[in-house]
């Protein structure tokens, strides 16, 4: 049985349309102050609302701009009820949100099959938005698994800690999302910044080429072993370009462009190919400081971590190459951020997350309209 609010100043009307709608439970609100009250508290518990349009204090226009511009609620029905059905108040009840618009004096039988087929139709879309939101969400999951997967195998041979992979991603979000805070010079959206966030975890994928003897040497590098070492950027890169499928993707595109030129520096003094400034990808550019923040406060082969201060100092006095300054401040200003994740370890997006998003995109009509 579902639960419906009834909003209208008029004790009278309320009865009236609790009798009609007797099959449901309903509450009650005498006016537009206290409906967003409940609304406010009773959300998750209502199937729909009954709107008065003419009330002292707050109309039902204005009940229904505020829940519109605060977002109280994203997928419960409302029906209003009013005398005027004049069309230029009806089109401005279905501006505001509206889903049907019934006409003062009302037909019970009227009432009681709108709304009944209208909390059915509700309740179904419902049902397949969590059905696609599961099967979204398995599909994320195998993705992000993979991903992990094929990183991880890096890693181990690497013999670094299993978390770096996860935390260059984590990292890599972050700044991105405060390089959009300060600058719109990049023009990234959302889906870049998923996209690139997920080719991060390809960043090594070239020291699968590396002899294990120089992978995990622990003392310093001959001219010839960094030469080596330096390799795995170019080779992770023809790896890349070499796929039989999906080459022309966006996202392997990126992990191309990450894993060539994430060793580039904004002076041109990096390698595989000495880029300088914009000429390395914005990708390559913030991956390239996630990686060196993780490594710098890693326990590594070669060395142990160090602090949180000593990395930044290490990476703003340009002791690690010199990056872009924009990047730099970047990092400055989510420092908070990123020390906790060290310091707390990497959670990862977890399953409701993934199905909020997948919701987000049919609302947003994003699914159909990259069909």
């Amino acid at each position: 049985m579902g639960k419906i609010l009834i909003v209208d100043d008029s004790q009278f009307n309320r009865v009236m349309l609790s009798d009609m709608l007797k099959d449901y439970e309903i509450i009650e609100a005498e006016n537009g102050v206290k409906a967003i009250e409940i609304i406010k508290s009773h959300a998750e518990d209502l199937s729909l609302i009954l709107l008065d349009r003419v009330m002292p204090e707050m109309d039902g226009l204005e009940v229904l701009d505020i829940i519109g511009k605060n977002k109280l609620i994203d997928d419960i029905p409302i029906i209003m009820i009013s005398s005027d059905d004049s069309p230029k108040n009806i089109h401005k009840a279905y501006e505001l949100g509206v889903t049907e618009f019934i006409r003062r004096p009302f037909d019970a039988l009227v009432v009681q099959k709108r709304c009944h087929n209208i909390i059915a139709l509700y309740s179904k879309q419902k049902k397949l938005m969590d059905m696609f939101a599961d099967q979204f969400y398995e599909r994320e999951k195998n993705s992000h698994m993979m991903v992990d997967i094929l990183a991880h195998i890096v890693e181990f041979r690497n013999n670094e800690c299993g978390l770096h992979v996860k935390n260059v991603q984590t990292y890599t979000e972050i700044l991105l999302r405060e390089l959009l805070k300060i600058t719109d010079k990049y023009k990234l959206s959302e889906k870049d910044i998923e996209n690139i966030k997920n080719a991060s975890a390809f960043h090594d994928i070239g020291k699968i080429s590396v002899p294990d003897a120089i992978l995990n040497k622990p003392g310093r590098f001959t001219a010839e072993e960094f030469n080596i070492m330096k390799s795995h950027s170019a080779e992770g890169a023809k790896m890349l370009a070499d796929l039989p499928f999906y080459k022309n993707e966006p996202i392997v595109k990126l992990s191309y462009a990450i894993a060539r030129w994430h060793h580039e520096r904004w002076d041109g003094r990096g390698y595989p190919d000495g880029l300088k400034g914009d000429d390395i990808p914005i990708s390559a550019q913030v991956v390239s400081l996630a990686d060196v923040y993780d490594a710098l406060t890693a326990d590594r082969v070669y060395k142990s971590a160090f602090t949180h201060e000593k990395a930044m100092e290490m990476i703003l006095n340009g002791e690690c190459g010199v990056f872009n300054p924009l990047l730099l401040k970047c990092i400055e200003q989510a420092q908070d951020e990123m020390r906790a994740v060290k310091e707390k370890g990497l959670s990862s997006r977890d399953e409701q997350e993934i199905k909020a998003f997948a919701r987000d995109l049919i609302k947003n009509d994003e699914l159909y309209s990259n069909m």
